[in-house]
C-alpha cells in the first residue's frame, strides 16, 4: 500500500513544476510589443486619431500582424471597445487607426491601449500576443475654457433617422441644469457628478437650418444644433440615349435633395467601365457623355450619387444604336383641303443614311383622336384624312421612332386647320308663340341654332317666308341677319304657312315648314300637376284621335322675366312621355308646361297643359285680407285679391288666426300656441279655391285680432302682424241705419240748395226784393192773421210819412239808449220816420222803420234801437206814404217790443207796401199830385216788413230827435 500511495504526490509534483516552467515562458517580454503609442482628439468628427510603430523588426522585414485595442472610458477598468486591426508592417513603419466615438469626447476622458501578434495564415487567432502597451489618456476636458457650462457637441451632420449622443458638463457643485429638444424638457443620464449624457433615437428631420437642443444653469444657456440630412436615395430610372450619335443624354430621378443651406455635398458622378473614364456631372438629374467619331458601339455605365454620409450607386449597359430618340418632325404643313378632306406632309431629321423611321399621325377633333395612321418614312412623309365634317376645326400631330429598333418616340410635332364650309344639311328647329287679336294675330318665331354638324359653316342669315294659304301668289320674305334666333310677324285672319332657312356661305338649309290657321287660339284644356324628380319634369299625355306628325312640348326657363326664355322640344309622333330638365330650373318658381300635337298639315294645336315645382317653398307673402259685413257677433274675411300662381308653391290651403283678451276659440276653432308665446284660435281652410271666412258667435263691443296666412306642401308662411277690429254693439247696426239714409238726403238737399242758389236767392232774397214774386211772407203768417194785402200810393197820405236819410256819420241819439252810434264811418240803410201833419206847429218825434223781412243783417244799437239792421237803399227814392189809421195803433202803445219779443198773432198790420220808383209800368200808382219838397235828407225807399202788434213808442221823458220804433 505504501507503493501505491505514493504515486499521486509524485504526479502532483511533476504538474506544479510544469506549471512553473510555463509562467516564465509566458512572462518574457514579446519583441513585437507596439511601442511609441500616441493618442490625438478631433473634436470635429468626434474620433481618436491613434499611432503607433514597431521597433523590433529587422531591416527590410515585413510582417502580418494583428494589433488589438482597448479603449476604455473614465477609468481603464471601464473598457467599452475592443477591435482587432490587421495590416502589414515594415521596419520603421508608423502605423494609424482611427476610432469614432458616439459620445462626445470632451464629455468624459478616454484611455487606450493596444498589442501585437503575428497572423499566421489558417490560425483563426494568434497563438502568442505582445505585451499591453502602457494606457495613454485622452482627456479633451483640460482645453475646455473658463465658462462654467458646456453642450458638446455644438453642432453635428447626422443622418434622417439615426441615433444622436449629446452631453453636458457642469463646474458648478450644484446640479440644476435643465435641458429641451426644440423647446420639450428631456432628461439624461448621469455619468459623472457634473455630466449628464442625453440619446436621441431616430431623429427626425424638421428644417433645413438644423433641430435645437439647448441647456440652461441659472442664467447660462448653452446649446448645440443638429443638421439633419435626408437619407440619400439611389437614382431611379437611370437611362441614356443619343439623339444625333453625336452626344449621350444620361438621365435619372434623384430622388429627395439631401443639401443643406450649411451643407450641400449631393453629387454625381459618371463612370464608364469600357473606357475608363470617369466624369463628374454638373446637374443633379442628367449628364452628357460625348461620344466619339467611329468609337465603341457598346457602353457600361456607373452613376454614383454620394453625399458626406452616404454613397449610392446604380449601372446600365446598352448598344448606342439602340437608344436613338429622334428629334421632333419638322416643315408640318397642310398639302390639300377641301370640306371632307385634307393632306398634311412633314419632314423628319435624318442622322444615318438609310435609317427608316416609324411616323404616328394622329387627327384630333373636339378634344379626342378621331383618326390615326402608321407610315414609315426615311426623310419625308404624307398623310391623308377623309370623312371629315365640313368647317370643323381639326387638329394633326405627327412622332416619329426608329422602326428597326424601338427606343422612344420623338415630341409631337402639330398643325391646326379647318375644313371648308358646305350648304347647312337640316332645317332649322323652329317653333312659334301666336297671340290673337281681332282679325289678325301677332306671331312670333323661334328658332334654335343649328348644330355644328348642321350648320357646316358660319350662319350669316336665315330667311322667313311667310305664304298665305288663301293667296297662294302673296308671299313675303324676311331675311333675318344673324344672330337673332327669332322674329316677330302680324299675320291677317287667313291662314298662313311659314318657311325657315338658314343660309351660310355655301348655300341653303331645307326649309323648316308651319302652318299658322286663320283662329288660331289655343282651345281651353284643364291644367294638371306634375311632379319634379331627380330627372326632371316626367310627364305624359294621351295621343289624339287625330292623325298627328309629331308633338312639341314647350315651356318657359324664365316665367317670371319678359322674355321668358321660351323653350321647346319636338318629338316622334308615336312619343306620348317625356323628361324636361334644365340648368335654369329654380326651386320655388312655377313652370307651365304646354304639348302639341302637329297634324299632317304641320299645324299645331294645343293637347294638354302641365304645371309644376322642382321645389315648393313656403309661401312668401300673406293675404291682405278685407273685413265684410260686421255685426255685434260676427265679421266676414274675404281675400279674394290674393295670386296663388305666383307663390313658391301650390296653395294648398289657409290657417286663419284668432286671438282675444278671453283666448277662447269657437266652436270650429282649435287653441294653439302663436310662435310669439300667445294663445291664440286656428281655423284650417283645406279649399285653395276659398278665399272667405264668416268669423261667428263673437261678443259683442269685444276687440278680435286676425290673420291669414296660406300654406304649401313645404309648410305654412311666416305669420305676419295681426288686424284687429272691434265689435259693435247689438243696436249700432240700428242707428247706421237712420244715420246714414238721414245723412245721405241731407247731403243730397245741400247738394240741390247748392246748385239752385241763384234761384233761391231771387225767390227768397232778392237784391230789389218784389213782393208779388216774393214767397217767404207766407211763412211768417201768425196763427190767426188777416189775409195780406198790398198797400198802394193811393192809401198812402203824402204828409204823413217822410223819408228821411240819414247823413253817414252823423251821431243821432235814440230815446232810450242815450248812447250815440259809431262814429266810424259805414254804409247803413236809410230809415223811414214817422213826421207830423201839416198843422203840427213843430216836428215832433219821428219813427225809424226797418225792413224786417229781407234783412239779412245783426241788430245795430248803435243806428237804431231795437231795430234789425235794415237792407241798403239805392241813393235816390221816394219817400213811403202810409195812412195815418195804419199807424195810430201802434203810435198808441207807451211799450217798446221787438219782432222777436211780439208774441204772435198780435199783428195788427200784416203787410206793408214799398213805394216803388217811377219806372216804366208803375206811374199809375203814384200819386196824382205832387209830393211836396222834402228836406235835404230825404230820399225815395221802398220798404217791405211784417208789422206786430207791439210797436216800440218814444218815452215821454226822452229828448230825443228821433225815436226808433218798429213797424
Amino acid at each position: 500500500m505504501a507503493p501505491s500511495a505514493a504515486l499521486p504526490a509524485t504526479f502532483l509534483v511533476a504538474l506544479l513544476s510544469l506549471r512553473t516552467c510555463l509562467g516564465k515562458a509566458l512572462s518574457e517580454p514579446s519583441p513585437l510589443t507596439p511601442e511609441s503609442l500616441e493618442v490625438s482628439i478631433d473634436s470635429s468628427q468626434q474620433s481618436l486619431h491613434l499611432q503607433w510603430s514597431v521597433h523590433s523588426l529587422a531591416y527590410h522585414q515585413e510582417l502580418k500582424m494583428v494589433f488589438q485595442i482597448e479603449i476604455s472610458r473614465m477609468t481603464t477598468s471601464n473598457v467599452i471597445w475592443v477591435e482587432n486591426y490587421s495590416t502589414t508592417v515594415e521596419w520603421k513603419q508608423v502605423l494609424h487607426w482611427r476610432w469614432d466615438s458616439e459620445l462626445p469626447l470632451e464629455c468624459v476622458t478616454h484611455f487606450v491601449r493596444l498589442r501585437g501578434a503575428v497572423e499566421e495564415a489558417g490560425t483563426p487567432r494568434p497563438r502568442s500576443w505582445s505585451d499591453w502597451s502602457s494606457w495613454e489618456e485622452a482627456d479633451a476636458q483640460k482645453s475646455l475654457g473658463p465658462d462654467s457650462l458646456f453642450v458638446f457637441p455644438g453642432e453635428k451632420l447626422v443622418e434622417e433617422g439615426s441615433n444622436v449622443t449629446i452631453c453636458y458638463v457642469s463646474r458648478s457643485h450644484e446640479n440644476n441644469v435643465s435641458c429641451s429638444l426644440e423647446g420639450v424638457p428631456i432628461l439624461g443620464e448621469q455619468l459623472g457628478p457634473n455630466v449628464s449624457v442625453f440619446t436621441l433615437n431616430n431623429v427626425p428631420f424638421i428644417r433645413k437650418t438644423g433641430t435645437n437642443f439647448f441647456c440652461q444653469q441659472t442664467q447660462d444657456i448653452r446649446g448645440s444644433v443638429l443638421f439633419v440630412l435626408k437619407v440619400l436615395e439611389e437614382p431611379k430610372n437611370f437611362s441614356c440615349e443619343t439623339r444625333d450619335f453625336k452626344t449621350l443624354t444620361c438621365t435619372w430621378d434623384p430622388g429627395t435633395d439631401t443639401d443643406l443651406p450649411k451643407y450641400r455635398s449631393q453629387s454625381y458622378t459618371l463612370f464608364e467601365a469600357f473606357s475608363g473614364e470617369k466624369r463628374p456631372c454638373g446637374h443633379k438629374n442628367q449628364c452628357v457623355w460625348q461620344v466619339a467619331p467611329d468609337s465603341q458601339e457598346t457602353y457600361n455605365f456607373t452613376l454614383v450619387a454620394e453625399n458626406y454620409l452616404r454613397k449610392r450607386s446604380v449601372n446600365t449597359v446598352f448598344d448606342l444604336a439602340h437608344r436613338v430618340h429622334p428629334m421632333t418632325p419638322s416643315n408640318m404643313h397642310l398639302k390639300s383641303l377641301g370640306a371632307t378632306n385634307a393632306t398634311v406632309t412633314w419632314k423628319v431629321h435624318s442622322i444615318r443614311h438609310h435609317f427608316t423611321y416609324l411616323c404616328q399621325v394622329e387627327l384630333h377633333g373636339e378634344g379626342k383622336v378621331i383618326q390615326q395612321h402608321n407610315v414609315s418614312v426615311e426623310e419625308e412623309g404624307q398623310c391623308s384624312f377623309s370623312e371629315l365634317e365640313p368647317f370643323t376645326r381639326y387638329v394633326a400631330r405627327v412622332r416619329c421612332a426608329v422602326a428597326r429598333h424601338f427606343w422612344k418616340w420623338s415630341e409631337w410635332a402639330g398643325w391646326n386647320f379647318s375644313t371648308l364650309a358646305a350648304a347647312p344639311s337640316e332645317a332649322p328647329d323652329v317653333w312659334r308663340d301666336v297671340k290673337s287679336a281681332l282679325g289678325s294675330c301677332n306671331v312670333t318665331l323661334f328658332w334654335k341654332p343649328l348644330s355644328k354638324s348642321h350648320a357646316r359653316g358660319e350662319i350669316l342669315f336665315h330667311n322667313v317666308v311667310v305664304e298665305n294659304l288663301h293667296r297662294p301668289s302673296s308671299s313675303k320674305l324676311f331675311p333675318i341677319p344673324a344672330p337673332a334666333s327669332g322674329t316677330e310677324v302680324a299675320l291677317d285672319g287667313c291662314s298662313h304657312r311659314v318657311l325657315v332657312t338658314a343660309n351660310n356661305s355655301a348655300g341653303t338649309s331645307p326649309a323648316a315648314v308651319m302652318v299658322i290657321s286663320g283662329d288660331p287660339a289655343d282651345r281651353e284644356v284643364e291644367e294638371e300637376r306634375v311632379e319634379h324628380t331627380e330627372r326632371g319634369f316626367s310627364m305624359s299625355w294621351k295621343p289624339p284621335p287625330e292623325d298627328v306628325v309629331g308633338y312639341v312640348v314647350d315651356w318657359c326657363d324664365r316665367p317670371r322675366d319678359s322674355p321668358c326664355g321660351l323653350r321647346w322640344r319636338h318629338l316622334g309622333p308615336n312619343s306620348t312621355s317625356t323628361v324636361i330638365s334644365s340648368g335654369a330650373f329654380r326651386p320655388g318658381v312655377r313652370y307651365n308646361f304646354r304639348i302639341y300635337g302637329i297634324s299632317p298639315k304641320r299645324m299645331a294645336y294645343l293637347l294638354e297643359k302641365k304645371t309644376g315645382y322642382t321645389e315648393e317653398k313656403e309661401p312668401s307673402d300673406t293675404p291682405q285680407v278685407l273685413v265684410y259685413n260686421l255685426t255685434s257677433q260676427s265679421f266676414t274675411l274675404s281675400w279674394k285679391d290674393y295670386p296663388t300662381d305666383s307663390q313658391p308653391g301650390f296653395v294648398r290651403g289657409y290657417y286663419v288666426y284668432l286671438k282675444s283678451k278671453a283666448e277662447q276659440c269657437q266652436p270650429e276653432f282649435q287653441k294653439t300656441v302663436l310662435p310669439d308665446g300667445s294663445v291664440g284660435c286656428q281655423y284650417e281652410i283645406n279649399d285653395p279655391e276659398q278665399k272667405t271666412l264668416v268669423v261667428g258667435n263673437l261678443q259683442p263691443e269685444s276687440s278680435y285680432e286676425f290673420s291669414v296666412i296660406p300654406y304649401t306642401r313645404a309648410g305654412a308662411g311666416a305669420l305676419g302682424a295681426f288686424t284687429k277690429v272691434t265689435m259693435p254693439d247689438e243696436h249700432s247696426h240700428v242707428l247706421i241705419r237712420i244715420i246714414l239714409p238721414m245723412t245721405a238726403c241731407l247731403l243730397l238737399i245741400a247738394i240741390l240748395c247748392y246748385l239752385k242758389s241763384q234761384w233761391m236767392k231771387e225767390m227768397c232774397y232778392p237784391d230789389i226784393p218784389d213782393p208779388y214774386k216774393s214767397s217767404v211772407l207766407s211763412l211768417l203768417k201768425p196763427k190767426e192773421t188777416a189775409p195780406p194785402t198790398i198797400m198802394h200810393v193811393n192809401d198812402c197820405v203824402p204828409d204823413a210819412l217822410e223819408v228821411v236819410k240819414k247823413p253817414e256819420g252823423s251821431k243821432t241819439q235814440f230815446a232810450g239808449t242815450k248812447k250815440s252810434p259809431p262814429e266810424t264811418a259805414r254804409s247803413r240803410p236809410d230809415y223811414i220816420y214817422l213826421l207830423p201833419t201839416e198843422n203840427a206847429p213843430d216836428p215832433g218825434p219821428c219813427i225809424c222803420f226797418e225792413n224786417l223781412t229781407y234783412n239779412q243783417a245783426a241788430p245795430n244799437s248803435g243806428s237804431c234801437a231795437h231795430v234789425l239792421g235794415p237792407h241798403e237803399a239805392p241813393p235816390s227814392q221816394l219817400g213811403l206814404l202810409a195812412s195815418p189809421e195804419n199807424f195810430l195803433k201802434p203810435l198808441g202803445q207807451n211799450y217798446m217790443n221787438t219782432l222777436a219779443e211780439t208774441p204772435a198773432g198780435e199783428t195788427a198790420l200784416n203787410y206793408v207796401s214799398q213805394l216803388a220808383s217811377p219806372v216804366s209800368g208803375d206811374k199809375d200808382l203814384l200819386p196824382t199830385k205832387s209830393p211836396e219838397p222834402e228836406p235835404a235828407l230825404c230820399c225815395e225807399y221802398r220798404m217791405q216788413m211784417a208789422m206786430p202788434l207791439g210797436l216800440a213808442s218814444p218815452s215821454p221823458n226822452e229828448s230825443s230827435n228821433c225815436s226808433p220804433t218798429a213797424i
